[in-house]
């Protein structure tokens, strides 16, 4: 194997997931998303040598970022186009099993997040679904929208609580603070 090819093994190949799942949230489609994961693992074995060895997700995440842009630089991400890009988790009943009125509760609420995600600016939203969703840290996050973490965390935080506002004002009673 060529050194390329095991630094290519070694940096990009375990950020492979991430890069996709960030691909499809900037898209919004699956298709681009891979023609975009695509382009970005090309143009990261190509700049290879020029790389540092550190923070190898924040730099294949720029150069998702800037591919996106250059793709794409008239259409602007859709980050939620549907209720199904919302993931939820049910609620386990006392047995441990998800009883139906958790479902209920749970599906209420995901609907109540959706419509509040869909009146925060797209910035807002932006955050809320890499970071809160997608499990990107700040940093990375900040990489893939091109803006300092301290944005990202004060997006974030502006965002959660919008969102836990609304929650509240519909009766839902949260125990987070913040």
């Amino acid at each position: 194997m060529t050194v390329a090819g095991d630094a290519f093994r070694h940096y990009v190949v375990p950020e492979l997931a991430v890069l996709l799942r960030v691909a499809r949230r900037l898209t919004g489609d699956p298709t681009t998303a891979e023609d975009l994961v695509q382009e970005t693992l090309l143009r990261a074995y190509r700049g290879l040598e020029r790389f540092d060895g550190r923070h190898p997700r924040a730099w294949l995440l720029t150069i998702l970022r800037n591919t996106w842009r250059n793709m794409n630089r008239r259409a602007r991400p859709q980050l939620l186009r549907s209720d199904d890009e919302i993931l939820s988790v049910a609620a386990p009943g006392a047995d441990g099993r998800s009883g139906a009125e958790e479902q209920v509760i749970d599906h209420m609420i995901d609907g109540e997040l959706i419509a509040g995600l869909r009146q925060l600016s797209d910035n807002h939203r932006a955050v809320v679904m890499l970071v809160d969703v997608d499990g990107l840290t700040y940093q990375e996050a900040a990489d893939v929208l091109g803006v300092p973490a301290g944005t990202v965390m004060s997006r974030l935080h502006r965002a959660r609580r919008r969102l836990r506002r609304r929650l509240e004002q519909r009766g839902y009673p949260l125990a987070v603070t913040g």
